[in-house]
């Protein structure tokens, strides 16, 4: 599938900052970029960098002045994915995982699974083989955590969204990662262009890692599964944030946009995932 997406971001600028950007789709062996742009008003010199291994693609922007800055992204994407029938999926235990997964089993800055781990035995404990624990999580996070618009911020964790029982996409993430963590299955956190997210904005959602494929979850169930475009990946939002600021900037403006230019598109959710006895795993 081919998707248009595209975000503009205004900030006041008051004093000198540095902003840490990750709105650049990234390259995967699943996700082709055919030609993007990013553009800053008024125009300041930008560092285009790699971290955890190519995995996420980040801009620096520095500034001196004040006033307003303009910064907009435009890009277009193949995308494809993996449907799997769940009686091909393996259990997949830690002792013989792919070392690819094992940096996601350990307790992270926001999701604590250390924490968690009397929680998630309790909660799901009498669950067998990774996918099934995984997507008890998830399910159970969509009918149990309410989703409320700015209940949360940017220090809120895995923890305090089981407390709280609400949170944003964000937080729905960080506790299903937790959750599996805590039952030994790799889960890491994906940040995405979502195609039907209304409103539109930046989405978050979780992966699990069983047989070396990383099987895609989104608890908010917001938008269709097929119609995600990934951003950036990491073991939290620590890793994958959209926007890291040093300095004090005031947000003003921020529009986000995915659009499809193919037709005939079906929608995959997790309803129709459990009717097929199916999984989908983004490439």
């Amino acid at each position: 599938m081919n998707f248009k997406v595209s975000c503009e971001l205004e900030y006041q600028l008051n004093n000198p900052a540095t902003f840490l950007f990750a709105l650049r789709c990234i390259q995967t062996g699943g996700q082709t970029i055919q030609n993007e742009r990013l553009e800053v008003n008024p125009y300041v010199d930008v560092e285009d960098f790699h971290i955890m291994s190519g995995m996420n693609r980040f801009s620096r922007i520095r500034t001196m002045n004040s006033g307003n800055l303009s910064i907009t992204y435009q890009a277009e994407v193949d995308t494809t994915f993996r449907i799997v029938n769940l009686s091909d999926i393996p259990a997949d235990h830690a002792s013989e995982m792919n070392p690819e997964g094992i940096p996601f089993l350990f307790p992270s800055r926001y999701c604590q699974s250390d924490v968690l781990r009397q929680q998630a035995n309790d909660l799901f404990g009498h669950l067998q083989g990774s996918y099934d624990i995984a997507s008890g999580i998830s399910d159970w996070i969509y009918e149990n955590i309410s989703y409320v618009s700015g209940s949360s911020g940017e220090t809120s964790s895995a923890v305090d969204t089981l407390e709280q029982k609400e949170g944003v996409c964000r937080d729905f993430a960080h506790l299903g990662i937790a959750m599996c963590r805590a039952l030994n299955v790799p889960a890491r956190y994906a940040t995405v262009y979502a195609y039907q997210l209304d409103p539109p904005d930046f989405h978050a959602c979780f992966e699990v890692f069983i047989g070396g494929w990383w099987y895609f979850f989104d608890p908010t169930r917001l938008a269709p599964l097929n119609g995600l475009v990934r951003i950036a990946t990491g073991r939290d939002a620590a890793d994958a944030a959209v926007c890291t600021i040093f300095g004090d900037p005031m947000l003003q403006k921020s529009v986000i946009s995915c659009e499809l230019n193919d037709s005939g598109f079906v929608p995959i959710t997790r309803d129709s995932l459990v009717t097929a006895g199916q999984a989908i795993a983004l490439l």
